[in-house]
């Protein structure tokens, strides 16, 4: 087991995250609360919940009884659909921070943009009075796309944080990439191993056998090497301290090539424009 720590980037506002976290999507609560202590364990501090996964409170157990200093953690939530506009917003954040048992969050992301429901100006300006008021210490997006980015730019004052979108060699988000870089927004992969459609891809398994690792950690590597921030989640203790063992090698310019030719525009999850 590798004990190189995890590199951490530095956002927009100067806070830092670490590029490597753990993510808990689909996970039960009452599951969540040994998943997130395994990974605390093995040497993660970023972790990423959201208020629809229903398992705030398990990653909130779990936190507690760590031993882990809070200031050591980086704790990021994230605001449901439902709860989109001001007013609710600030109530919605109420709830995730009871149920995750602290007094801050390190990162609050509108989930979704929802364009239909045309509510993410109004809720990202109540997250701007969560951010002024210290109850945040950065504000972001998920899911967003080139125009809700460029929307959210032109009418409000706070450039986001990052924004964390399904990120991974089937879809690589070249465009959207580019956006970010140009106004300074760091990218964020979930999904990273596509849910594992990918790992018995023939590139990526020639590519593990030369380097003596798992698939998983080749694509791994490869959103790290990309610059990409990425949140793997497992339940399984042995896969979650092999997706955190990925700093001690590196992928050499051949590969990410063969990694890059992937990309065929795969989505697993719903498409940011139509869902609403």
């Amino acid at each position: 087991m590798s004990t190189t720590p995890v590199p951490n980037v530095t956002l927009n506002n100067g806070v830092t995250i670490p590029q490597l976290g753990f993510g808990v999507f689909q996970v039960p609560d009452e599951e969540t609360t040994a998943a997130v202590g395994t990974a605390l364990e093995s040497g993660y501090r970023s972790i990423d919940t959201a208020a629809v996964y229903g398992n705030e409170a398990g990653v909130g157990r779990a936190l507690a009884s760590s031993g882990v200093p809070r200031e050591e953690l980086f704790v990021t939530t994230k605001l449901w659909n439902d709860d989109q506009g001001c007013d609710a917003t600030l109530a919605a954040f109420d709830a995730s921070l009871e149920k995750l048992g602290l007094e801050y969050v390190d990162l609050y992301l509108i989930h979704w943009p929802t364009p239909a429901r045309d509510r993410y100006l109004d809720t990202y300006r109540a997250m701007e009075k969560l951010l002024a008021d210290g109850r945040t210490r950065a504000i972001g997006v998920s899911n967003f796309q080139p125009a809700h980015l460029r929307r959210l730019l032109d009418h409000t004052g706070i450039v986001p944080v990052l924004n964390q979108v399904e990120l991974h060699p089937g879809l690589q988000q070249r465009e959207l990439r580019a956006f970010h870089a140009e106004h300074g927004i760091a990218t964020e992969a979930w999904s990273p191993l596509a849910q594992g459609a990918l790992l018995k891809d023939e590139a990526i398994a020639g590519i593990a056998e030369r380097h003596g690792k798992t698939p998983a950690q080749v694509v791994l590597r490869w959103h790290l090497q990309e610059g990409t921030i990425v949140i793997p989640k497992s339940v399984t203790p042995e896969r979650i301290r092999q997706n955190l063992d990925v700093f001690g090698f590196a992928l050499t310019q051949a590969d990410m090539d063969a990694v890059a030719a992937l990309d065929s525009g795969m989505r697993t999850g719903p498409d940011p424009d139509t869902l609403n």
